[in-house]
């Protein structure tokens, strides 16, 4: 699988092709690499490789029959998002109805083998089928990409070539040990393969053969699939029997600057502070640290995350990606909606809207330094001072709202 963090700049496409790319750190430039002086070098370079993995001259052939590079694929990695969604109308996409009635049926279905992952792995069965349902809508859409051909096309193509080169070769070194046969092996653009999602490297580290069938065979088989994502998730901290975090309610008169300046903290001093469970519930366990995410400001559902919310983020590093997993896993456990919605006009800001926000800020006084795009402590800090200075609620919150008052 992948994670680290996303970019704003990477295609919006699937979100397997996102996680695939976002498993480096930084942007997603074009490394500067000698170009390849034809295919066939190129092939027999990657063959000089694999064989010294260990790979045999017929499973590298099987693979790359009939390879040549995509133009789809790289005209993919230099195509940039038209849109931005906010967080509401993330989860909305993601948490649909049609989704949390499929995570109930799978339930059910697939009850024994995920008590059994629940057993050995320490993962409830609604966060394995929330990552399910996320990733590959429960194993409905893996993708349709020869992923060996989509591999060498990004490293042929100079795209990250450290990177997708390594994944290349763990590529084949998995079709080597006979885990699935080269025509099986289909995946995203960005090579994030089976019912849920691994890049050939964390496949090697993390997927698991559940019916000791000698495979790890996490395109066909779902048992392998479900216990390779539980792995993945405790090999990084997953905590059993904890949840990955409570909507709350803020007091009337709540500090946001404070909270931002608190960061983690716990559910104790967070209640002495006002904050409240949703629906007269009381944490479990008040000793347990969490921070305030309010990803709509003060308008919107705020909730307070936990250990295990962090845990998800390693399989996308993203917190519209980790809250849409433990919404639909509480959806399917038959929790109802967030108890305050989100805003139904909200409009998310491009990375030159947040730039534009943070020059106003600048201009009017509110120094947040050089214009990044990134809203961090210093603009945070910013907005709240301009937001109590024209009388509107000082939550922090960049918005589209925000930036029409400033201008």
């Amino acid at each position: 699988m992948r994670n680290r963090a996303l970019s704003a700049n990477i295609p919006t496409l699937s979100r397997r092709s996102l996680l695939a790319l976002s498993l480096a750190a930084g942007t997603s430039a074009l490394l500067p690499r000698p170009a390849q002086a034809n295919v066939q070098n190129f092939v027999a370079s990657i063959w000089s490789e694999a064989s010294a993995r260990g790979v045999s001259r017929a499973i590298f052939d099987q693979a790359f029959a009939g390879f040549a590079p995509s133009s789809r694929i790289m005209d993919l990695t230099r195509s940039q998002p038209e849109m931005v969604k906010t967080t509401g109308q993330y989860v909305s996409d993601a948490v649909s109805s049609t989704r949390i009635s499929t995570g109930r049926s799978m339930r059910g279905e697939w009850a024994q083998t995920l008590g059994v992952v629940q057993q050995n792995w320490g993962v409830q069965p609604e966060i394995v089928l929330g990552i399910w349902g996320m990733e590959t809508n429960y194993g409905s859409y893996m993708g349709g990409n020869n992923v060996v051909h989509a591999l060498a096309t990004l490293t042929h193509g100079n795209y990250r070539y450290d990177f997708f080169k390594n994944e290349l070769l763990t590529a084949l070194q998995i079709l080597q040990a006979g885990h699935v046969a080269p025509a099986q092996m289909v995946g995203s653009w960005a090579g994030a393969m089976g019912h849920t999602q691994f890049m050939p490297s964390s496949f090697m580290a993390y997927a698991v053969d559940y019916n000791g069938n000698g495979r790890r065979d996490i395109w066909n088989s779902v048992p392998d699939a479900l216990a390779s994502a539980a792995n993945y998730l405790k090999s990084h901290g997953w905590r059993p029997g904890e949840t990955w975090g409570y909507e709350v309610q803020l007091p009337g008169n709540f500090d946001y600057g404070r909270a931002w300046d608190v960061g983690r903290q716990s559910l104790g001093a967070w209640e002495a502070m006002g904050v409240r469970r949703t629906g007269g519930r009381t944490f479990p366990r008040p000793s347990d640290n969490g921070r305030i995410f309010m990803p709509a400001g003060g308008s919107g559902p705020v909730f307070l995350l936990l250990h295990n919310f962090d845990v998800i983020k390693r399989y996308n590093n993203s917190d519209n990606y980790a809250l849409a997993v433990g919404h639909l896993a509480d959806r399917i456990l038959g929790v109802g909606p967030f108890a305050r919605p989100f805003p139904a006009n909200e409009v998310g800001l491009t990375r030159s809207q947040r730039e534009e926000l943070q020059a106003l800020l600048n201009r009017r006084g509110f120094n947040v330094g050089t214009p990044d795009g990134v809203i961090g402590p210093k603009t945070r800090s910013g907005i709240i001072a301009f937001q109590r200075s024209a009388g509107l609620l000082a939550d922090g919150h960049a918005s589209g709202a925000l930036l029409s008052a400033l201008r």
